[in-house]
């Protein structure tokens, strides 16, 4: 427990401190985000904040993590995502940049990348590390056997799209995902995987170092390159603790974000033209009804820590 401590704050020592370089690096190479101009008016000031910051959180996460997989070699899976991911996401950031010309991934093309990535965590799962059970809470474990595969397709698929989604606001994404690492971390200890509980930290730190340069007004957006990696990352955890079904609980904000776009898009459509809430994803809905940012964020946080608490708590009602 310990071990997991001092690494995730070095995780977040050096997140923070290598946020000031890279911050100016973005700067100079020009690396400046298009705000869609279907969003919040207000949000049209933020035009040319450097974005592509989620380097520096994978880039921390993936040092400190190399050091725990010479210990536990099943943590390369959660890196490889974060990686993999992490570099989808940078491309798709390539297509928003100001004054660019928008190359941006295909949304299919991107689904496609994510339905890969899944299947190769499911399949790394289900015949390399033989974790074909799932925890359901006051039940106890579930064989699931070659059905693991397509489970950690949907896992991985829909965590990464959510985490996605909430990154609208300054801080919210990063904030969010740093309560639901460190319940996972909880589980982690709790299961006696050290290293599993290590990682968790690290990226629990690495994110946290972060919000120093993300927080509001943002100096650096962390952009897909950002979001897709700790999605993944996340979605790992949950398949190697075998405590995937407590996700949508621990990670209740990301849920209510995808959902809240997908219940637009179908309200509009069946109704010919009405819309669900004033804007989606639901972070805007708040902003539309005149909550200020930093309110919108510091609420949505607490909500994902009670999501995390109440999740974390059905997790650990069958460890002894």
């Amino acid at each position: 427990m310990i071990h997991a401590l001092v690494v995730g704050a070095m995780a977040l020592t050096t997140a923070a401190l290598a946020g000031f370089p890279a911050v100016a690096l973005l700067r100079r190479l020009r690396l400046g985000k298009a705000i869609n101009p279907w969003g919040p008016q207000a949000h049209q000031a933020k035009a040319g904040t450097p974005t592509m910051g989620g380097v520096v959180i994978w880039g921390a996460a993936l040092a400190f993590a190399a050091f725990e997989l010479t210990r536990e070699l099943a943590l390369g899976l959660p890196m490889a995502l974060m990686a993999g991911l992490g570099v989808v996401g940078l491309v798709d950031d390539l297509g928003s940049l100001q004054g660019r010309r928008e190359w941006a991934l295909n949304k299919r093309l991107k689904l496609a990348l994510f339905l890969l990535g899944g299947l190769g965590a499911g399949f790394v799962i289900k015949w390399q590390l033989d974790i074909t059970s799932v925890a359901v809470p006051f039940v106890g474990d579930f064989e699931l056997g070659w059905w693991t595969v397509p489970a950690a397709v949907a896992v991985v698929t829909l965590t990464a799209g959510g985490v996605a989604v909430t990154d609208g606001l300054d801080g919210l994404a990063a904030g969010c995902c740093v309560i639901a690492y460190l319940a996972y971390g909880i589980i982690g200890l709790a299961q006696g995987q050290e290293e599993l509980a290590a990682f968790a930290l690290v990226v629990a730190g690495a994110a946290l170092g972060f919000l120093w340069h993300n927080a509001h007004p943002a100096q650096v957006f962390m952009g897909d390159t950002g979001a897709l990696a700790l999605g993944g990352g996340l979605a790992a955890l949950a398949l190697l603790t075998g405590q995937w079904l407590v996700l949508p609980i621990i990670g209740i904000v990301f849920v209510l974000e995808g959902a809240s776009v997908y219940l637009q898009v179908g309200y509009y459509r069946l109704t010919g033209g009405r819309r669900l809430f004033r804007m989606a994803p639901l972070h805007h809905h708040f902003e539309a009804l005149g909550w200020p940012e930093p309110k919108v964020v510091q609420r949505f946080w607490l909500l994902a820590a009670l999501g995390a608490l109440v999740g974390t708590a059905l997790a650990l009602e069958g460890v002894s």
